[in-house]
């Protein structure tokens, strides 16, 4: 497709996020003229502030909390430290390796124009971006997500971080409330545990973790209290923060109790969640939301025909490999119109990255259960097999849901050293409507956490 005369581009992405990147890329070697507008810096969330710096940061924690502990292998050495401002520099040296601070640089020399600035729909053809206005054949929304802040009384003068502060600091403070505990509150406690933090965890919902199995918000809660002693207060409402003594106290009401405690602490992280940027003149471009989303059809397609959108501003997950997905099935959809693609969310992986790893794949049981299909499933502990020993690491489970009908396996949960790489064992299986005997028959070397899985496999189809 050569540069239509009638627009400035032949598409206009608005995002550089890791779905618009992408596409970009993908879209100017398919020879279409592209230009990508970015509000904030360039690469978006992904490499600058959320996955690549918390995960590196992580791995900095895991580390020293190995090194720690290498007394029962029979290793020893001086007393163990951290210098926190050279854990910072390894995770600046992880982001500049993502080549996000050389993005524009790139995208120059592509010829992809990258425009900096916020992005307004003046009609489904033409934007504008400050004062100058641009039009295009097609567009693809990238336009991510931003933190949702709780309304919560005296939060805002009692100063708050979020993920982008967090990965930021230049000590660990000594003491943090985070508020949500899903994924994001989660890796943060695990994180400043690790490094000497006294953490406070409060989560509204019954458990940690509720968008996953109910195993893995339990498992969770145990492990952060019995190994890390963080304070993991589920049920649990925030009312009120106020300044006390230079620090900050919270007043925290227990929902099913209705008893209220009083917690002093230097920090408080916000973790509940994120919300999709919407705020481009969407309804001037007749492209329309449900529930802060952008409704798509299956072919990443909006309510307007020659505009796309993929990542967090779509749903149903916000990922940075469900961004990539999206962005990727929308661009073979812009140039093959007569071979669309349909996107499919059966098989999408789901990592939380503490220690050890947690991750799922499939519905969970909860939402079968609600689906009224009937199951089998099993828990296999992974101390069953040979690497738990050569490891000296009994913690963790293999779960794996099959159809009682047909066996076909249709989920699973691992909490595992390594889960977030065994996962893709089971993501295939769905993918492709495997049944468990399938993956159990299948050898697994010895002595590796894979093994789990066939284990868990092999039970749940006896």
């Amino acid at each position: 497709m050569s540069k239509n005369k009638k627009y400035d581009y032949d598409l206009i992405i608005i995002g550089s996020g890791a779905g618009g990147g992408v596409a970009a890329h993908q879209a100017k070697k398919a020879g279409l003229s592209v230009a990508i507008i970015e509000a904030g810096r360039v690469g978006g969330d992904c490499p600058n502030t959320a996955c690549v710096p918390t995960k590196a940061l992580l791995e900095a924690a895991m580390v020293y909390e190995t090194a720690k502990n290498g007394a029962r292998f029979g290793i020893r050495g001086s007393a163990i430290s951290y210098n926190y401002p050279g854990v910072k520099a390894w995770k600046q040296l992880a982001v500049e390796r993502t080549g996000a601070n050389l993005g524009e640089k790139m995208y120059t020399n592509e010829g992809i124009n990258l425009i900096h600035g916020s992005a307004h729909f003046l009609d489904k053809n033409t934007i504008t971006v400050g004062r100058a206005r641009f039009s295009a054949k097609f567009f693809l929304i990238a336009t991510g997500s931003k933190t949702v802040v709780p309304r919560i009384d005296g939060l805002d003068k009692s100063k708050y971080l979020t993920y982008e502060d967090a990965v930021d600091l230049n000590r660990p403070p000594k003491s943090l409330v985070i508020i949500g505990g899903g994924a994001v509150g989660c890796e943060f406690a695990q994180l400043f545990a690790i490094f000497g933090t006294k953490v406070y965890l409060i989560e509204t919902g019954s458990r940690l973790l509720k968008k996953e199995d109910r195993e893995a918000g339990e498992f969770q809660k145990e492990r952060f209290e019995s190994e890390y002693s963080v304070s993991v207060h589920t049920s649990t409402r925030v009312e009120k923060v106020e300044i006390f003594g230079g620090k900050k106290r919270l007043i925290v009401k227990n929902m099913k109790s209705g008893s209220l405690v009083r917690i002093t602490v230097d920090e408080i992280l916000i973790a509940t969640g994120k919300k999709a940027t919407l705020d481009i003149g969407l309804e001037n471009a007749g492209v329309k939301t449900n529930a802060n989303l952008i409704v798509t059809n299956g072919y990443m397609q909006t309510t307007t025909e020659n505009i796309f959108a993929a990542g967090d501003c779509v749903g149903p997950y916000q990922f940075t490999h469900m961004a990539i997905y999206q962005s990727k099935i929308a661009i073979n959809n812009i140039l093959q119109p007569r071979r669309r693609i349909a996107a499919q969310y059966k098989a999408v992986p789901r990592c939380i990255f503490t220690n050890p790893e947690i991750a799922s794949v499939g519905l969970t049981e909860a939402e079968l259960k609600a689906k009224q299909i009937s199951i089998k499933k099993v828990i296999v502990p992974i101390n069953v097999i040979g690497r738990a020993n050569t490891a000296d690491e009994s913690d963790g489970f293999v779960k794996v849901i099959v159809s009682s009908k047909t066996e076909v396996i249709l989920s699973a949960t691992i909490a595992s050293p390594s889960a977030g790489e065994m996962i893709h064992e089971i993501a295939l299986a769905i993918q492709n409507n495997l049944k468990a005997s399938q993956v159990a028959s299948t050898i697994h070397a010895f002595p590796t956490w894979s093994d789990t899985v066939r284990v868990a496999c092999e039970r749940v189809s006896s």
